[in-house]
């Protein structure tokens, strides 16, 4: 529901309009506060987001990846022609006075610029940031115009496979660890792709348009995409259907090898070099004890231009029962080999093969999220270890004294920010925000040089000699 103000600005524009629009004096528009496709996340969503990063971030760093950042803005002309028919949704910014330049689209492009600016040659990273896209947001998909991508890429001369290996191995690893279900990682090779569609006759100058609409196999049906090909974008009729006939299968090693022997596409060498890739790969993928989770799919064709080899992308496998309460969120995961995305960004051409994959993270939000209203799981927004509280007036010197100490000695501890709080006021404030500990002082405790420990949950309440409070506090904290 719309917060109370906003509702009565809607009403009062609802008023003017009916009352002022007959004589064409004015009209009041209903007012926005951001952008389509953006939004704002509250403190309890915040804390989801961060247990997702900190999840994906670990795996990233336990396989000895470095941290980069770019700017969120780059030149226009550094993003230009990399992303194939979606290069219209790049946003532009207005000139400042002689640099055209547009919001980032994704992480991979202005990774690839930052090896080519820096020559550098090898290099695993991680990236975590905001990229912005102006495509029609489908908020229930977790599709926005702005959003958080998380980036692991491999850059360097290597032996064939091994890198593209490791990072399905860490696609596996981080949606295992996020318990979203099973999953499954489709994989295809951009020269299997272009191999085939040459044996099917597409013309090459096609070959992008083609894949496009191939593309599109996970959101519309085969009828639609034929008829895409054939109606709009000009291939004949039989070229499609011969098209529909490979695009139709998937299986795991054993169709790799079907595939070395079907006779027409044996014909294209591009095609052979990339089920030789591929082979390779599922041999490593055993070895990682992945492979089960890993299906060949002919249809697969990931629409940026820039990929050269291997592509993949996670999907989520439902249950029939978890689909009707799940989202339709499509790929979780997505990446691929692009080996000469660096060379368009080197002045002499200089090409630094790479591979890596994009972690869908809104995507993946929404579903945690969802499925957090429907089990009504409680989301604690603080890590407040203790409560300094009272029970008498004028004590607010010594809780702020207390809670210096708490502070200095590295415990995280709140207090109510008024000079006579009443005790049951601050016992329930412990309660509602889940803080596992309270420490009491009042006139006796100080006369004592004691302090009271309260746990929150069973509300048992021992004295501890005061010089003893900070150990015994960090006792209990690293028993629970």
């Amino acid at each position: 529901m719309p917060p109370l103000g906003l509702l009565h600005m809607r009403a009062w524009a609802s008023l003017f309009n009916r009352l002022l629009r007959p004589s064409g004096v004015v009209c009041i528009r209903e007012v926005h506060f951001h952008s389509q496709g953006t939004r704002d996340l509250s403190p309890q969503q915040m804390v989801v987001r961060e247990k997702i990063l900190d999840l994906v971030i670990g795996c990233f760093k336990r396989h000895g990846a470095k941290r980069l950042d770019t700017p969120a803005f780059e030149l226009k002309e550094m993003l230009t022609e990399k992303y194939g028919e979606d290069s219209g949704l790049i946003y532009d910014l207005k000139d400042q006075g002689g640099e055209l330049l547009s919001l980032r689209y994704d992480l991979t492009v202005p990774f690839a610029r930052y090896l080519a600016m820096n020559k550098v040659k090898k290099m695993k990273r991680y990236h975590v940031g905001k990229v912005w896209r102006r495509e029609s947001p489908t908020i229930v998909q977790g599709r926005y115009r702005e959003f958080c991508q998380c980036d692991f890429d491999i850059a360097g001369q290597f032996d064939p496979m091994i890198p593209d290996a490791e990072c399905l191995k860490i696609m596996c690893e981080i949606l295992s660890g996020l318990q979203l279900g099973d999953f499954l990682i489709k994989v295809n090779d951009r020269r299997i792709l272009d191999g085939m569609l040459a044996v099917c006759g597409v013309p090459e100058s096609k070959f992008h348009a083609i894949c496009s609409s191939i593309d599109k196999l996970d959101k519309i049906s085969w009828n639609d995409v034929r008829h895409e090909m054939v109606a709009r974008k000009g291939l004949a009729p039989e070229v499609a259907d011969r098209i529909g006939d490979y695009i139709q299968c998937h299986g795991g090693v054993s169709l790799v090898e079907e595939m070395f022997q079907d006779s027409i596409l044996s014909q294209n060498k591009q095609a052979i070099e990339g089920l030789g890739d591929l082979k390779l790969l599922f041999e490593y993928l055993t070895l990682f004890g992945i492979a089960e989770k890993i299906s060949f799919d002919l249809s697969l064709a990931r629409g940026l231009d820039y990929y050269t080899g291997v592509i993949y992308e996670a999907v989520l496998l439902q249950t029939p029962a978890q689909a009707e309460e799940s989202l339709n969120v499509g790929s979780v995961a997505a990446g691929g080999r692009y080996d000469g995305l660096v060379g368009m960004f080197d002045p002499k051409g200089h090409k630094v093969p790479c591979v890596g994959f994009s972690i869908g993270v809104e995507r993946i939000f929404a579903i945690v999220e969802q499925r957090m209203k429907t089990s009504g799981q409680k989301i604690r927004t603080t890590e407040t270890q203790v409560f300094v509280a009272t029970p008498q007036k004028n004590f607010l010197h010594e809780r702020l004294k207390l809670i210096s100490e708490l502070w200095d000695a590295g415990i995280k501890a709140e207090l109510l920010y008024k000079n006579n709080p009443k005790l049951l006021t601050q016992l329930h404030y412990c309660e509602h925000m889940g803080i596992p500990l309270a420490v009491i002082i009042g006139e006796q405790e100080l006369k004592e040089g004691v302090i009271k420990l309260r746990s929150v949950a069973s509300r048992e309440e021992v004295a501890i000699k005061r010089e003893n409070l900070v150990a015994e506090i960090q006792k209990r904290l690293s028993e629970s």
